[in-house]
């Protein structure tokens, strides 16, 4: 007897530490009474997202189903009555809210069991707890769309950290979480406006660290597609931090291995860029004409000729811009060693291409630099 009851204490001592409800284990908390006064209800929501703190394996499938079950039924019930009752989040309620959030969806991601994973080609490896994350990110995104949510209380909770570990759940593999963060960090980005730059800055450092280092993150499309909302929001003009965006983050962006996952959504990115500011358009062309240059340093000759027409069509359609940087920039071709032996073997095809063009250039272009380095190629 004695045994037992030490062995009790010993359970009820874990619990109060780690602020598990005994409910959780063994049976759950009554379902809302329509005529309940107010504070009966505000207690009884306190104490189901405390329940719902607890965790489950998923992992192992047949382990502790009736409390995975108690915790559905119970997130259910918080997603229900935060989307329909009015005057149910009150201020006691955010921190417990958020710590219910937190406890349930900020983890350390496990390594992709494929080090080679192809998302184009392999699927993904789908999150085992999702029966109750989805409700968590369901309620979450309940809670900030609620009328009765005050920014300025969530503020104090929903801060930089925690922004920073849900930005960081973004390289989930599993698509299913993903959509939901992407519409959960819209929605905190639109209603916390504190935490707007912050974000974008965050962001930015995700995009540097998968481009000059990891070449990998799983979320690139999901954040780019927050990016053209935010910045189709941009204020005009545009500051010099957001071209600045344009030029060393999105730009570079096209030069990633898996540029094909999310080349819509970066394309779509940069037309927001262009359409706020023509002047953008001068950026984007002379780094549009360095990555060609780069291609065109590796293509093979057979590959060329499939190219060659459409792309020095392009290229003199650049060497006729009035904006010099673009013009001098296509001119640069002409002094790749490489590029020249291509154009020489296919001079039949390139040069009524590009001839007229560089003539006239030679002639009427404003910039001396430019005629200068027209002159050169037609003395080629």
């Amino acid at each position: 007897m004695n045994v037992t009851r030490l062995w009790l204490n010993c359970i009820t001592l874990f619990l109060v530490l780690y602020s598990l409800p005994l409910t959780c284990l063994s049976s759950s908390l009554p379902f809302y009474p329509s005529d309940a006064p107010v504070a009966e209800l505000h207690d009884l929501f306190c104490k189901k997202l405390q329940q719902c703190c607890m965790l489950f394996d998923f992992l192992d499938c047949v382990a502790d189903l009736k409390g995975k079950e108690i915790k559905r039924a119970a997130l259910n019930e918080l997603v229900e009555s935060v989307a329909t009752s009015r005057g149910v989040l009150i201020e006691p309620l955010y921190p417990e809210a958020i710590k219910m959030i937190s406890v349930n969806i900020f983890r350390t991601l496990p390594p992709s069991e494929n080090p080679e994973f192809d998302p184009e080609e392999d699927e993904p490896t789908l999150e085992a707890s999702w029966p109750h994350l989805q409700l968590v990110y369901e309620f979450f995104l309940r809670f900030l769309e609620s009328p009765d949510f005050q920014p300025s209380m969530a503020k104090r909770y929903v801060d930089q950290k925690f922004v920073l570990q849900l930005l960081e759940l973004f390289d989930s593999e599993d698509p299913r979480e993903r959509e939901y963060l992407k519409t959960i960090l819209h929605r905190v980005y639109g209603k916390l406006l504190g935490l707007r730059a912050y974000i974008r800055k965050q962001i930015n450092n995700i995009f540097l660290r998968f481009i000059y280092e990891t070449e990998h993150f799983n979320g690139v499309a999901e954040l780019l597609e927050i990016l053209g909302s935010i910045i189709n929001g941009f204020a005009l003009p545009l500051k010099a931090e957001h071209k600045q965006f344009l030029v060393r983050v999105l730009i570079p962006l096209h030069t990633a291995k898996s540029l094909s996952i999310f080349h819509a959504q970066l394309a779509y990115c940069v037309v927001q860029f262009m359409e706020k500011d023509a002047t953008v358009t001068e950026y984007v062309s002379v780094m549009f004409l360095g990555e060609i240059e780069e291609i065109l340093d590796v293509i093979e000759p057979s590959q060329f000729i499939r190219v060659q027409e459409p792309l020095f069509k392009q290229i003199a359609a650049c060497i006729s811009s009035p904006h010099f940087q673009v013009a001098e920039r296509a001119l640069y071709f002409w002094n790749n060693e490489y590029i020249l032996s291509l154009i020489e073997e296919n001079c039949q095809v390139i040069l009524p291409l590009v001839f007229a063009t560089l003539y006239r250039v030679s002639k009427e272009h404003w910039n001396q630099s430019v005629t200068h380095t027209t002159h050169h190629g037609l003395t080629y």
